[in-house]
């Protein structure tokens, strides 16, 4: 059944035509491919009959979105919840066929809820260098009358080895000058007076308040029940990879990941099980062919939420860059 909405939702969805052309679109994997034959490419499939057939040490970043250890409907597809072992054994054996997927200089960023992020952890770090916990702000959700209301979510970030690329550079946050402070001659002290305030640059640490979650009348919204940010994932695409750098997302959802990687020049490959998930990715992959902006990231940096008083376009050689590849293998 269709849903009513309000005459300014702007949430993404796919007709019946649509979802035949874009279904189209979409690979199965039944044999051995190379990187070439995945690249900017969305898999239609589970990802435990996928992981088989990918290359070996092809992807630089791994985002992992795995379903938390809650029950949840997915679009008809249900994942339910499990004992701390159980998930743990399922969690593992996840890891371990992906190992083989990764080069030695590749970081992995694996998101949780503050639950599921107690039993993964012990698994990240028998398998890989665990480095640092991300916690970041949802703003968003149910309160509790006898609990504190649960609005953050943790990314474990963890590389293969010692040898990684990380570029703090590329990450810094435009945050709000509150109380600025001035040196003796009047002049800003490490901060600037720009149209939309008073800014300074800081360094990006493990706690993120700046996200903002996608709702209806935001362009990147989806009906997923667990779409992530394009905000979060270019703070991590940035970071931890070098323009074309190979990203792999083995749940993709709703596309964010393949997405931003898109808008920012990288190469991507999704695996989604949902078809309908998988059309809406690839409806987002042609929208992003013209519309390469990413909401609260702008000029090269990340800005507080709404500080941006309008939503700044990237650089015209950001725009050339980032058009320079088409929906599918190149």
């Amino acid at each position: 059944m269709m849903k009513t909405r309000a005459p300014r939702n702007r949430t993404l969805t796919c007709g019946t035509t649509e979802m035949g052309v874009y279904m189209s679109g979409l690979l199965r994997l039944s044999e051995p491919v190379s990187a070439a034959d995945v690249t900017n490419v969305l898999i239609h499939q589970d990802v435990n009959a996928a992981l088989p057939f990918l290359p070996s040490a092809f992807a630089d970043l791994l985002v992992l979105d795995p379903p938390y250890n809650v029950t949840k409907n997915y679009n008809g597809h249900v994942f339910r919840a499990q004992g701390a072992s159980e998930y743990q054994a399922w969690f593992d054996k996840m890891i371990v066929g992906m190992l083989r997927l990764l080069k030695s200089t590749s970081t992995v960023y694996v998101c949780s809820d503050w639950q599921t992020s107690a039993l993964v952890f012990p698994v990240l770090s028998r398998h890989l260098n665990v480095r640092n916990r991300i916690t970041w702000e949802r703003e968003k959700g149910r309160g509790a009358k006898a609990n504190w209301k649960n609005n953050t979510e943790d990314i474990w970030f963890c590389t293969v080895g010692e040898d990684y690329y990380f570029d703090v550079e590329s990450v810094k946050l435009k945050r709000r000058v509150i109380a600025p402070y001035r040196e003796e001659n009047g002049e800003p002290k490490d901060w600037k007076v720009t149209e939309d305030g008073n800014f300074r640059l800081t360094h990006p640490s493990n706690i993120w308040c700046d996200i903002t979650i996608p709702f209806w009348s935001m362009p990147e919204n989806t009906d997923h029940p667990t779409q992530k940010p394009e905000k979060l994932i270019a703070k991590l695409i940035l970071a931890s990879t070098p323009p074309n750098g190979f990203i792999l997302d083995p749940f993709l959802g709703s596309g964010t990941t393949a997405v931003v990687a898109k808008k920012l020049g990288r190469r991507f490959c999704g695996i989604e099980l949902n078809q309908e998930y998988c059309c809406w990715a690839a409806k987002r992959l042609c929208i992003a062919e013209n519309d390469t902006t990413i909401q609260g990231y702008s000029e090269g940096v990340f800005w507080d939420r709404n500080s941006l008083s309008v939503q700044k376009s990237p650089t015209a050689s950001a725009i050339s860059a980032n058009q320079s590849g088409g929906l599918f293998n190149e």
